[in-house]
């Protein structure tokens, strides 16, 4: 049974202002502020502490493993804020997915993608491992959903855009040697009537004609950010048909009954085993085999990896590494 991230690693201290981090909604558009070291010096610093990520996920035994994004001020604005169309410097202030107010990019004209954006980030990873690498893209909805649209008439139009510059990065990763893409669609959760109007054709649009292995991740929202969790997914059964190979849920914090992971039963599941609550602490691997073997009643064990149910961005690195290392031997446990 293969073990992954989701995507996030935490950023160390003396690179990032966590304080900061921690106290403010993640970011639409960039939030220099955030990190401790100055140019020209932040690109090499970001370097070795991806690094550092890397070896952690080695270290704990994870199979699949990611960058860390330790780059990214949040898991979408390195993407979304590089694409032609975006006014970053003069942001709406919007409600935000988990209350507040929060800037966005407003779109201002047509979206386009003008340059490869996370293939070098991809190109480090292959450099630094040999183990399976995934690497995670914003989805095109959630991207719709994260901006002030003052130019598209029709938002579905907008999605499709977006789904166009997704699939151009996609192409590219791929040719530097992804093994895994992953597309991010918390959104997907948050509005999910706007999602059954248009989300499904933009994410297939996406990953149309991808080389390679493709997954869509969606939940909840950071469990730092979004204590409250609904017992069930508004738009899950909806993915069973999307064009993403593996699909990837948070299933521990909402304490997801296995029933509900049915309808995408012929997918390939990333089943969520390690809580990501503050107040959570590290779960003991049998407490995490306990978890798989809830899931295994119902996703076959040949089609089901797990892993966090989100990314470990705002995690302690110590706990984070203490879950990894759970999730591996948790999962050694559920299967003999």
């Amino acid at each position: 049974m293969l073990t992954t991230v989701i995507g996030s690693y935490p950023q160390p201290d003396w690179l990032i202002d966590r304080e900061k981090l921690r106290g403010s909604l993640p970011p639409r558009v960039r939030a220099r502020e955030l990190w401790r070291v100055e140019e020209p010096y932040l690109a090499a610093a970001q370097d070795d502490a991806t690094a550092l990520a890397i070896v952690d996920q080695e270290r704990a035994g994870v199979d699949i493993v990611t960058d860390g994004e330790i780059r990214r001020e949040s898991y979408s604005n390195r993407f979304a804020t590089a694409l032609e169309g975006f006014d970053i410097d003069n942001p709406a202030m919007v409600p935000g997915r988990a209350g507040g107010t929060n800037a966005v990019p407003r779109i201002v004209g047509k979206v386009r993608r003008t340059r490869p954006v996370e293939v070098d980030d991809l190109r480090f990873l292959r450099s630094h491992t040999d183990r399976t690498i995934k690497i995670t893209l914003p989805g095109p909805f959630t991207m719709s959903q994260q901006a002030s649209n003052e130019f598209y008439d029709d938002e579905a139009e907008l999605a499709m855009d977006l789904a166009v510059a997704v699939s151009e990065e996609v192409r590219d990763l791929f040719e530097a040697g992804a093994d895994i893409v992953q597309l991010d669609e918390p959104w997907l959760q948050s509005r999910a009537d706007r999602a059954r109007e248009f989300a499904l054709p933009a994410i297939d649009r996406a990953l149309a004609g991808a080389a390679g292995t493709t997954a869509l991740h969606t939940c909840f929202g950071y469990a730092h950010v979004v204590h409250d969790r609904p017992s069930g997914y508004p738009f899950l059964a909806e993915l069973a048909g999307c064009a993403a190979d593996i699909l990837a849920i948070e299933a521990a914090q909402p304490k997801l009954d296995p029933r509900l992971l049915e309808p995408i039963a012929g997918k390939t599941v990333v089943v969520g085993v390690l809580d990501l609550d503050d107040d959570a602490g590290v779960e003991t691997p049998d407490e995490v085999a306990r978890r798989i073997e809830a899931a295994l009643t119902v996703i076959p064990e040949e089609r089901l990896q797990v892993g966090p149910d989100c990314g470990m961005k705002y995690l302690p690195r110590d706990v984070a590494f203490g879950k990894l290392r759970a999730l591996v031997e948790g999962a050694r446990l559920a299967t003999g």
